[in-house]
C-alpha cells in the first residue's frame, strides 16, 4: 500500500489511464501514480497527441538494453526471472523467454519522465473536470448504459454500486473502449520495472516488477497471452485499465467463465468494475458525497489520504447541516470533507465525502478523478432519467 496521501495521475493518462484499477501485490499499483504532487493535470500538448495518435498494432518499441552482448539477460533481470520463478512457481524457461523478448519501450519512458520544469505543478480542479465530464463521455455514456442495461442491473443488485458509477469509470478509463492502449504490456512493464526513468521514485519501479511477475503468473495460467497483450503506456489493459494485479484479483467473469475477457466484452469490464469497488469498501444506498451544506469553516475540516477521517456527530457539532429529504444512511458512515482545489483559478470546492467516494479513489488514487467519477456518473444518470 501506498502510504495515505493525495496522489494525482497527470492529464496524459486521461486517455488511456485516467484511472486503473489498482492491485494489491506489495506496493499497490495504480499505474496512472506518475504525478510528483497531488492533482497534478498540465501536460505539454506532445504527450496528449502522441497518445492520441497511436493506432493498435504499433508498438513503439525499440530494441532494448535488456540482453550482454552474448544474448543474455542483464544480472538484474537474471536475479529477477530466478526470483519470481521461485515466489511464483512457474518455469524458469519460461520467465526467461518472456524476458528475452522484451523491447525497451521508449515512448512509455518518455510519458513516465518528470516534466523537467521546475517547481511544483499547479493544481486545477476546473480544467480536470472539464476534460473528463465532457459530452462525449456523456453521450456515449448513455448509449453504453443503454446497450448493456441487463448487466449494469444484475452487477448492480448484486454488488451494491450503482449502474451510473460503473458506466463512468469506463468513460473516463477508455471512452467505452475507445483508448485501451496499444502498447505490448510486456515491454512497458519490463521497462518501466528496470528503467523507470525516475530516480527518485524507486518505489515505481519496484511496484512495475511487481506487475510484470503478475503478467507472467497469468500467462502462465492461460489467462492471458504475455506474448501479446496490449494496453496502456503503464501497463493497463481493457475497458476498465486493470493491471495485471487487478486482473488476477478482482477481475470476473460476468456469466461465469472461468476466462474474464476485459477487452472484447462491455459485460465483464462491468461486473470487475462493480466487483472492485465492492471490495474496496462500497456501501450500499449511500451516495459518494453527503448531501450537506459545510459551514463557513469548511477549509478547517478539510483531510488529505485515502480513508475517511470524521463523522457526521463531528461534522454537525461544526456547523455543518444536512439537506432535507436526502436520506439518512449516510450519517452512520465515516466522513470526510475534501477540498477540489483550483490554483489557476483561485478556487476551493469543498465537499463531504462518503466511503463510496475513498472506494474509487482505490481505483485511481486522486481526489480529482473520484470526484470526475460521481460527477460524469450523474450527468448521465439525468439523462437516463434515474
Amino acid at each position: 500500500m501506498f502510504r495515505p496521501t493525495r496522489i494525482l495521475q497527470v492529464a496524459v493518462a486521461s486517455l488511456f489511464l485516467s484511472g486503473c484499477a489498482t492491485s494489491g501485490n506489495g506496493p499497490q499499483a495504480t499505474a496512472a501514480d506518475t504525478a510528483q504532487s497531488q492533482n497534478q493535470t498540465i501536460v505539454s500538448n506532445d504527450r496528449i497527441n502522441s497518445s492520441r495518435s497511436r493506432r493498435p498494432g504499433k508498438s513503439f518499441s525499440v530494441p532494448g538494453d535488456f540482453l550482454n552482448s552474448q544474448g543474455q539477460l542483464l544480472p538484474e533481470l537474471q536475479a529477477f526471472a530466478q526470483d519470481t520463478a521461485r515466489t511464483q512457481q512457474l518455469p524458469l524457461d519460461e520467465v526467461e523467454a518472456l524476458l528475452k523478448s522484451a523491447r525497451y519501450d521508449a515512448t512509455a519512458v518518455r510519458l513516465m519522465t518528470p516534466p523537467t520544469r521546475t517547481g511544483r505543478i499547479r493544481r486545477a480542479w476546473f480544467s480536470y473536470r472539464t476534460r473528463h465530464v465532457d459530452p462525449i463521455r456523456i453521450r456515449r455514456g448513455v448509449q453504453f448504459w443503454q446497450d448493456h442495461h441487463t448487466a449494469l442491473e444484475r452487477v448492480s443488485a448484486r454488488t451494491g454500486v450503482p449502474a451510473a458509477i460503473m458506466v463512468a469509470i469506463i468513460g473516463i478509463e477508455t471512452v467505452y473502449g475507445q483508448y485501451t492502449g496499444d502498447h505490448r504490456v510486456l515491454d512497458t512493464l519490463t521497462t518501466l520495472g528496470f528503467r523507470y526513468p525516475d530516480p527518485k521514485r524507486p518505489e515505481r519501479q519496484a511496484m512495475f516488477r511487481g506487475q510484470l511477475a503478475d503478467l507472467m503468473l497469468l500467462n502462465h495460467q492461460g489467462v492471458l497471452d504475455a506474448w501479446t497483450v496490449e494496453g496502456s503506456f503503464a501497463g493497463a489493459m481493457g475497458l476498465p485499465q486493470f493491471m495485471p494485479g487487478s486482473l488476477m484479483r478482482y477481475a470476473v467473469s460476468y456469466e461465469g467463465r472461468r476466462q474474464v475477457d476485459l477487452t472484447n466484452s462491455p459485460e465483464d469490464a462491468i461486473a470487475s468494475v462493480g466487483n472492485f469497488l465492492q471490495a474496496h469498501g462500497w456501501v450500499r444506498d449511500v451516495p459518494v458525497f453527503a448531501p450537506v451544506r459545510l459551514p463557513a469553516n469548511a477549509s478547517q475540516l478539510t483531510q488529505d489520504g485515502l480513508e475517511p477521517m470524521s463523522d457526521w456527530t463531528h461534522l454537525e457539532a461544526e456547523g455543518a447541516r444536512a439537506l432535507p429529504g436526502a436520506g439518512s444512511r449516510w450519517q452512520s458512515q465515516p466522513l470526510g470533507v475534501i477540498d477540489l482545489q483550483d490554483e489557476i483559478r483561485g478556487t476551493h470546492e469543498y465537499r463531504c465525502a462518503t466511503p463510496n467516494f475513498f472506494a474509487i479513489t482505490k481505483y485511481n488514487r486522486s481526489y480529482f478523478y473520484a470526484a470526475s467519477v460521481a460527477d460524469l456518473a450523474r450527468e448521465i444518470a439525468d439523462r437516463m432519467g434515474s
